[in-house]
This record gives C-alpha cells, structure tokens and sequence, in this order.
C-alpha cells in the first residue's frame, strides 16, 4: 500500500523499499510518505519490520532495494552522523557518570557547538521537556520517565529535521506511559519537528498519531488517521490487531461500488460497507464489541447465550455464544440502568449497518 503526498509537504519518501537479511526478507516493497511536522506511528507486532525501517530511515542499516529520501534527498549514501535525524531507542543510554546538563550538551559539542551555545541550547530544550529543576542530578538520581526526558532533550538539543522513536515507552509502567504520551504530543506540536514514532502497543498509535502505518510481514497493511485505521480498517488483520473486534462469518451475495449483501448466520439480510477487495462468498463482518447492542432475541440480528461476563471497571464484556457456536462479545457501559443478562439467559444482538465493515483476509 502506498500513501503519497504533494513533494513540497513530505519530510520522509520511502520508495519502494525492500530489506534482506540473506533469504529472510525484513521488509517487502514498503511505500510511504511521511509529511512535514507529523506525528506518524508504525505499528506492528514484534518482527513485523517496523523497527527495521525506522533503523534504515537513520542509517542504521542499508537497504536492499528501493529507496528513502529526506525533504527530496535521497539519503543512500550518507552515514547516520551525517543525516538530518535524530533516534531515542527504548534504552535510553545515559551516561551514567555524567548530570543531565553534561549528557543533553554532549552532542551539541561534538557537533562543534562552542560552549556558550550548547549550554544556551541545553536550557531552552530542558525547559521544553520539564526538566529544568532536575539539571544537575545524575541519571541514577532521576526516575525512568525523567530519564526518558532526558532522552529526548539529547536528541531534540540538535534540532533534526526528524526524530525517530523506537518503542522509547515501554519501560515506563502504565499510568507514566500515559502521561508521557500527553508531552510527547505536545512537544511535537511545539517544535514542529516530524516525529516518527515506533510502537507495538495500540492504544499508543491510536491516542498519539495524526497518521498510523500498520505493518505485517514487511507489509504495510494500511495507512490513515486513528480514526481511519479503528473505524474502517481494510483487512482482517487490521481489525483484529487494532483495539478489539468481532469477526463474524457470512455468506456475501453481493459486491458494488463499496457496498456489500450478505446473509448473517442467523439467516437475516445484511448489507454494510466493504472494504476494498472484498468479493462473494464466504466473508467475515467487523463489528466492535462497543457497537453490539444486548436486546431481547425476537429484536436481534443474531440470537445466542450469554455465556461469560467480565467486570472491567467502567463496562462489562458479555460474551454470547451464537447457535452456530461462533462467540460475539458485547461491550456495555457500566451504569444503573445497565441490564446485564445471566449466564445462560438467550439473547439476541443488533448492530447499525454503520457499525459493520465486510473484511478481505
């Protein structure tokens, strides 16, 4: 899949890029195109390609095939040293003898930055990331998400064109990742510096992104904004690796201009959306788990039993086993007006046409 832009705009044009470690192939003709001062995620599950790509973008590793450029630069043969990025890496690599002034200044001045500069340099990107008080402590003396600052102080001290961020959240436990999520954003609005951001987890790419990359395989699987990515994904995979989703099996009657006809395995007519590909015979319909409405069987689409419940806090996730002995899952929003059925008790299921999207595998 292929994402482009207008030239003027795009900070990273990756090229029809392909990577071989000796018969494994890393990353499989990738395309796309990153715009300036843009908040873009690559998410995959570990060995997808995504950290391989983000190491080719800084020089880390030579590409086989293809090619990458950097505001219409074609980048091949310039060393990492050389290029206009930065990288944070999940081990942040302080120097642990060295106070956080001394680490963030250390870059400027092999860069050949006199001493008044960096230090001028050090102070404004220090106060960017809220570390101005913690300037003289060691990074022993320092906790992971300010070490983390620290961090991204070295690698934005510089100025690049583009920083690079593999998985630099995922030693931090879940609330700081949270609120680190919350600054991140905000120092890319504020330095106006393209971010390219790696990442596994989901709900990152989602709350974090104005564009997202899904990869599978070396593949780029889909492109588009986290609305795009949640609400319409284009294949399987996608709705499955993107939050929770149920995928329920069809018969497709029908495929024009986007729209599908299919028979739900209760036997009732359905027609939705459809992705791009998607063709006759047997299908699967996305529908998230917040979208299934609970209702009496008599009103549902599909009917089954209420098989499992699971407290979450602020909802409920009702599985209802179909008489198939297919499993849907509901999710409904704690309230007192919350009906949850018992266990055992049959149900029937709707969803809008709007809440349905026809998958290709």
């Amino acid at each position: 899949m292929e994402n482009k832009g207008t030239n003027s705009d795009i900070a990273v044009d990756i090229s029809n890029v392909t990577k071989r470690y000796g018969s494994f192939t890393a990353l499989k003709n990738v395309s796309l195109a990153i715009q300036d001062n843009e908040f873009f995620t690559l998410l995959g599950p570990s060995g997808c390609g995504k950290t391989t790509l983000l190491r080719s973008i800084a020089g880390f590793e030579d590409i086989s095939e293809g090619a990458i450029r950097l505001y219409g630069e074609d980048i091949a043969d310039l060393p990492p040293n050389k290029r206009p990025v930065n990288t944070v890496f999940q081990q942040y690599a302080l120097f642990p003898h060295m106070d956080v002034i001394q680490n963030v200044m250390f870059g400027l001045l092999r860069l050949g930055a006199d001493d008044a500069t960096a230090k001028a340099r050090v102070g404004e990107v220090l106060e960017l990331v809220q570390l101005t008080e913690f300037a003289n402590r060691l990074p022993s003396q320092l906790s992971g998400g300010q070490q983390q600052r620290v961090a991204l102080a070295r690698a934005l001290a510089p100025n690049p064109k583009v920083l690079l961020l593999d998985e630099p959240l995922s030693a931090l436990d879940l609330k700081l990742r949270q609120a680190v999520r919350l600054e991140l954003q905000q120092i890319q609005s504020e330095t106006g510096i393209t971010f390219i951001f790696v990442t596994h987890d989901q709900e990152e790419a989602l709350t974090m992104s104005n564009r997202i990359a899904v990869i599978s395989d070396g593949k780029v699987q889909q492109v588009g904004s986290a609305r795009e990515i949640y609400e319409a994904p284009g294949n399987k995979f996608v709705a499955d690796f993107i939050g929770e989703t149920n995928l329920i099996d069809v018969d497709v009657k029908d495929v024009k201009a986007g729209h599908a006809s299919c028979i739900l395995p209760s036997g009732a007519a359905f027609s939705c959306h459809a992705a791009d590909g998607a063709r006759k015979g047997p299908g699967h319909l996305s529908v998230r788990p917040e979208r299934v409405a609970v209702t009496t069987p008599a009103k549902g689409l599909l009917q089954g039993t209420a098989t499992r419940a699971i407290y979450l806090g602020t909802d409920m996730h009702i599985e209802i086993t179909l008489t198939d002995g297919e499993i849907v899952t509901a999710r409904i929003q704690n309230s007192e007006n919350t009906h949850v059925p018992n266990i055992g008790e049959t149900v029937g299921l709707n969803f809008e046409a709007s809440a349905a999207r026809l998958l290709v595998d």
